[in-house]
């Protein structure tokens, strides 16, 4: 019986997640969740580069 109201449970969280959440939608917050790493990086890559010049740009 556990097994059964568990396996129902998954079902009817598959069904409901599938029907609430678009393709469209899953696609587009992944490219957004990627555009907003992207421009993390670089911001980090920009701040390494300008440290690494200031200290060479003291010597």
């Amino acid at each position: 019986m556990k097994n059964l109201l568990t396996s129902l449970l998954y079902i009817f969280a598959i069904i409901l997640s599938s029907s609430l959440l678009t393709s469209c939608q899953a696609i587009g917050d992944i490219f957004s969740a990627g555009v907003y790493t992207g421009i993390f990086l670089v911001v980090i890559i920009v701040v390494v580069i300008v440290f690494i010049v200031a200290r060479f740009g003291k010597k």
